[in-house]
């Protein structure tokens, strides 16, 4: 563990058994908590990647960043979840999130539901999830108890409403609000503090951990340059707005390391997930918040 901090990795890039072991050994080896496999049809199917991590690790966790839950039934989920866990020895984290790519749907031949219909589909997903852990005749029999942590992320009301109720870690994406099934896009620094001070108003004192999925890892000596640069793709924001969003990093290690200390105090991220391309150029930022 890394203090105050918890940092993973999510894994995108399907590989050889040797090469997916190899990545995996070499980020704990680099101070991550967390390995990741991402949950798209073009990417690793993600509980054997995480089994084949766990292989491969002795210490990180494990988890699905996250899964796409209308895809799931949610009876043969459980037995997937508690099945991995039991052969990774309890460290997994089941990541579940609505689902948002309508090209991905549209693949498998399945109808492209509302964003509420597939919210109602998460919520029952979870529920079920709890009842069956919670069954002593369910096998394979959950080995953390009462089941594997459970991180929800997403940003609509119903959503995270959901989250607050149920979640041990919700993640914030930091994708602002757009017609349903349309590019995703960024998120101001103000638009994710609302969506938080929201999620606050809703846990009733439970205590939760705040995820921030940080796909833009920049190491440069000219941060302003930086930003410059990644306002230009990033329709909406101000190059002021694109420097305070807590899903770009950017400048030297040292400068993102004070980035993600001042985004802890104005957002609580505590648990920083980056994308495997950033892999090696984030570890020395995790050594300095050790």
């Amino acid at each position: 563990m890394t203090g105050d901090f918890r940092f993973g990795v999510n894994m995108v890039v399907p590989a050889s058994r040797t090469a997916w072991a190899e990545k995996c050994r070499k980020a704990e080896d680099l101070g991550f908590d967390v390995i990741g496999a991402a949950d798209h049809l073009w990417m690793a199917p993600p509980f054997p990647a995480l089994v084949l991590a766990a292989e491969a690790t002795e210490r990180v966790r494990l988890n699905t960043y996250v899964l796409n839950a209308a895809f799931y039934n949610p009876v043969l989920l459980a037995r997937e979840v508690t099945g991995t866990d039991l052969f990774i020895d309890g460290r997994l984290e089941l990541g579940l999130g609505a689902g948002y790519i309508k090209e991905e749907f549209e693949s498998t031949g399945m109808p492209w539901p509302s964003a509420s219909k597939r919210v109602d589909h998460l919520e029952h997903t979870v529920k079920e999830l709890k009842r069956l852990y919670a069954d002593p005749d369910h096998q394979p029999a959950p080995v953390q108890k009462p089941g594997p942590p459970l991180l929800i992320a997403g940003r609509g009301d119903r959503l995270l409403t959901l989250a607050a109720e149920h979640a041990d870690i919700i993640g914030f994406p930091g994708a602002a609000k757009v017609p349903d099934g349309a590019q995703i896009r960024a998120e101001h620094a103000e638009g994710i503090l609302e969506r938080i001070e929201f999620v606050r108003g809703k846990l009733n004192g439970r205590q939760v951990e705040f995820n921030v999925l940080t796909p833009r890892v920049v190491v440069t000596n000219d941060r302003a340059g930086a930003i410059e640069e990644a306002a230009k793709q990033m329709d909406g924001l101000t190059t002021e707005q694109v420097g305070q969003i807590p899903t770009l990093l950017c400048g030297t290690h040292e400068q993102m390391a004070e980035q993600i200390r001042a985004n802890r105090e104005r957002f609580g991220f505590t648990y920083v997930t980056v994308l495997e391309g950033s892999l090696e150029s984030f570890a020395p930022v995790i050594e300095l918040l050790k």
